[in-house]
């Protein structure tokens, strides 16, 4: 089923912290508190926009939804209610929110008002990197809230962030490793971006802070994007959403409007290097999945130039009979 989005932005908002890599006016593209009209006027636009036969959900993102004003938090819930008794709203409510700020109280809250998935903004399992980068809880507030989030049955989300002050790649990949067992049904991934106005600006500047490049970031993405596929956990995000903001506010970091195809690319490059290593050098026609073969091939075919250096002259092509990430090499005379 085709799935419809309806983001609402509700900018930093709610959270007690001001974390080391947090702008969120680059980051949301958004500065004003949405009311409850807007709440009303997203739906309308989405429903006059065609969404028969879709999976529709809407969802509060940008700021830490739970924390905000009691009152506030309500009214933007309130104004959804119509459309989920409906039936439009087919999805229900998404939210995202902090760790620290969920308990039994505020989910039977949640649940009352038709919020089916909650996103932790956990981004590291490290306490010591929590504390260094001003995240104001602990990894043990995770692992309590996805808990409790499952228990009352909604679907649970967790963000993590690799290449934040004082992480490094073995940091990621037990984050990863600790996200597996707490068995979220989504997970999102955000390399770092370093941005102007953040505490992460002032460091890289100073030069006590360098953050993972592009390349770095890839490889190690490419390295986790396979850890939770092969838990059956989906992956809904790779990097941040291309904006202006970002990009006129942007210093240091892994930023790419295709970040995430950047990362499946590497996916596929290993997968096919691996099994040519034990053939000899020569020519080889690659088989994947129709809708897979850009990835395999790379983007601006770098997949295939590389291959080509490593003494392999391949052609990619697609085939119904092939499943997703999976390949099939055959020698072939060019």
């Amino acid at each position: 089923m085709r799935h419809v989005n309806i983001a609402v932005f509700v900018p930093h908002s709610g959270c007690p912290n001001h974390c080391s890599f947090c702008n969120q006016r680059a980051i949301s593209g958004h500065t004003k508190q949405p009311v409850p009209q807007d709440v009303i006027d997203a739906c309308e636009t989405a429903m006059k926009g065609g969404c028969e036969d879709a999976y529709v959900q809407l969802g509060f993102f940008g700021g830490s939804f739970t924390a905000i004003e009691r009152g506030y938090m309500l009214a933007l819930l309130e104004a959804a209610q119509g459309y989920i008794k409906n039936g439009f709203l087919n999805g229900g409510i998404r939210i995202s929110t902090r760790p620290d700020f969920i308990d039994d109280e505020i989910l039977s809250l949640l649940k009352k008002y038709g919020v089916s998935a909650i996103e932790l903004g956990a981004q590291s399992m490290d306490d010591g990197v929590l504390a260094l980068n001003k995240r104001g809880h602990t990894a043990e507030d995770v692992r309590k809230a996805a808990k409790l989030i499952k228990k009352y049955g909604f679907e649970l989300g967790l963000q993590m962030m690799t290449g934040l002050w004082g992480s490094d790649d073995t940091d990621s990949v037990n984050t990863a490793k600790e996200f597996i067992t707490l068995k979220p049904d989504t997970v999102r991934i955000y390399p770092t971006v370093v941005l102007k106005n953040t505490l992460l600006g002032e460091k890289y500047e100073s030069g006590e802070y360098a953050p993972p490049d592009l390349q770095q970031s890839v490889q190690l993405v490419a390295r986790l994007l396979p850890m939770f596929e092969e838990n059956g956990i989906s992956v809904i995000r790779v990097g941040l959403h291309a904006q202006s903001d970002v990009e006129r506010d942007y210093l240091a970091g892994a930023y790419h409007p295709a970040m995430r195809e950047l990362c499946e690319g590497e996916i596929y490059y290993r997968k096919i290097l691996s099994a040519l290593e034990s053939k000899p050098k020569g020519s080889y026609e690659i088989t994947v999945s129709p809708c897979e073969i850009s990835k395999a091939t790379g983007q601006k075919k770098k997949n295939i130039l590389r291959l080509a250096e490593q003494g392999y002259c391949c052609k990619v092509r697609g085939s119904s009979d092939i499943n997703l990430r999976e390949i099939r090499i055959e020698t072939k005379c060019f």
